[in-house]
Parts: C-alpha cells; structure tokens; sequence
C-alpha cells in the first residue's frame, strides 16, 4: 500500500489517561495528534486507558488536526501486544498511525508488523492502511537505525526522543530538549542527522522530539529553528503556547511554495513529449534539472501536497 504524504509540522502529545486533555487537543491547530499510552500514563492506569483511547477515537466530534496517532508502550514492557490488539479492534479505522518508542532493532519493528496486520485482520480493516512511527531514543536504537527505517513498509517517520536519548548518553541536563550547558557545539547534531540521513533514504519523514520547557517560547524557537534547518518536518509539541511558533517554523515560505509548485508543473510540461521531452528547463532565470525538481518536490511535500 503506498503511504500517504501526511504534514507534520506540529504533532500534539496527549496523554491517553486524560478525559480533559483529549477533549482540549481536539479544537488545536496542529497537523496530527497522538493519544500517549506510554510516558505520559502511569503504570496502573495503562490497561484502563486503552479504553478511554478507543471511546475518545470513536466520538463523532473528532478531531481538528487532519492525522490522529496513538503510541503503544515499548517492547520491554508487558503492554505493547494488546496496546495494539485492544485499541485496533475498538477503534483502528480512526487510527492513522501507531507510534513506537525506544524502537532499538528492526526486528521491534517487524514484530509490531505482525501484530498489527494480525489486528487489522481481526478487525475487517483493510491490512497496511495503519502506519508507523518510530521512535530512536537511544544509543542502540541509532546504531540500528538505517535497518529500522528499512524494516516495514508502514513506516512514515522516524521520530527523534531526546529525553530518553540524553539519559541514555549521560548527559548533564534536566531540561529535556536543551542543550547541555558546558558543549559550545550543537549536542543534538551527530543523533539528528543521522535520522535524516537514514529517513531521507527510505523515503520517510523525520520529526523533531518534544522541548519540555513550556514557557520558554525563546527556547521553544531554538530548537525548532535547528532542526527545520536541517530539513526536519516537524516537531512534537507539549502546550498550547508552542503551536503557532512550530507551525510557523516548519512550513515553508509562501513564495518557495509557489516557486516549488511552478517549477513542478513546468518540469511536467516540458518533459513531456509535447514539450519537447527536455530535461533541463529555466524558472525564475535559475536552471531546474531533476535535482531541482526533487528539491520543489520535498518543499510541497512539507504542507502535505501530493506531487
């Protein structure tokens, strides 16, 4: 099944276990949603949760954001098998995407293949039509991650954890999404590009993690300049107050959208044979070749716009 082009500039955490926060996360203004039954639900209220999940997703009001996910908890725990049987049998026709953390091995995710194709099954739903969106949070996990990006052909994004990763390294700092103070470098690049790299090259959409500081806007911005430079999509956010800063972050200029979208349908036109079947054309007085045109196209691509 071809994935669909989903935009992700901003993707809200709401944790499953919460009546209220669900019903505030669906008048947002964010690109996608995703229902938490992992960090954000504490252990006794795991089980109960899946429920409150399945009956929030099927409510007709539903949700602003064009996508909606929900995140199982990881393969370590006792959890993660019916966190996708119990959610996709209630309610997996209202599920666009199921988020795995702590994703260390293509084999994690090959496993969560079977089971939700199993589900999906058991369901009537038809196989393939969920994805995946998988979450490097540690050394492990970054070490695999060309064979994970690789191992499904669900797989929409790769999702980058930086608590977890910062842990996981030793790094000298609470404050989730922050650089560590004492490193004059960027302590986040070497972990962030190679994501890129190995989502880039799968074809797969790369998604900033979260930066817990709620009232920092200024902080918030840092790291979401950072990481759209690169080339990221998008970034999970936390509060209300850091959706307008992310969507205006990751979307392209207006004038590169329109630019990008002459150059795709001129770049059509010309090599076509009624065009003359070139394969080099001039726009705006600069050279597009196909390079160029997968430049324009990975632009569109950022909104959501199918090419």
């Amino acid at each position: 099944m071809t994935r669909p082009v989903r935009a992700r500039r901003t993707i809200l955490a709401v944790p499953g276990s919460s009546d209220r926060f669900i019903t505030k996360s669906r008048q947002m203004d964010v690109d996608a949603v995703f229902l938490d039954l992992e960090d954000a639900v504490a252990p006794p209220v795991k089980e109960a949760s899946r429920q409150r999940i399945v009956d929030a997703l099927n409510d007709p009001q539903g949700w602003q954001a064009p996508t909606v996910t929900y995140r199982v908890n990881d393969w370590s725990t006792p959890w993660t098998t019916m966190d996708v049987v119990e959610v996709v049998s209630g309610a997996g026709a209202h599920v666009d995407c199921i988020v795995l953390p702590k994703v260390t091995d293509a084999d994690q995710v090959k496993a969560l293949d079977l089971v939700l194709t199993q589900a999906e099954q058991a369901a009537g739903l038809p196989v393939g039509r969920i994805g995946l969106e998988l979450q490097i949070e540690e050394a492990r996990g970054l070490l695999h991650v060309v064979e994970i990006a690789a191992a499904s052909p669900r797989t929409e994004s790769l999702v980058y954890g930086p608590g977890d990763w910062m842990a996981s390294m030793g790094m000298q700092t609470l404050n989730v999404g922050s650089q560590p103070p004492g490193y004059a470098g960027d302590a986040f690049h070497h972990v962030q590009m190679q994501m890129l790299v190995a989502a880039r090259a799968h074809g797969l959409q790369a998604i900033d993690g979260p930066f817990v500081g709620i009232r920092d806007l200024d902080g918030f911005r840092t790291s979401a300049m950072s990481s759209a430079a690169l080339g990221y999509d998008g970034k999970w956010v936390l509060h209300p107050s850091q959706v307008e800063a992310g969507n205006e972050i990751y979307t392209p200029p207006a004038e590169n959208v329109e630019r990008a979208r002459r150059i795709v349908e001129e770049y059509r036109h010309a090599t076509a044979e009624a065009g003359g079947a070139v394969g080099a054309i001039v726009v705006d007085d600069e050279m597009v070749d196909g390079a160029g045109l997968a430049v324009a196209r990975a632009t569109l691509a950022k909104i959501g716009a199918r090419v």
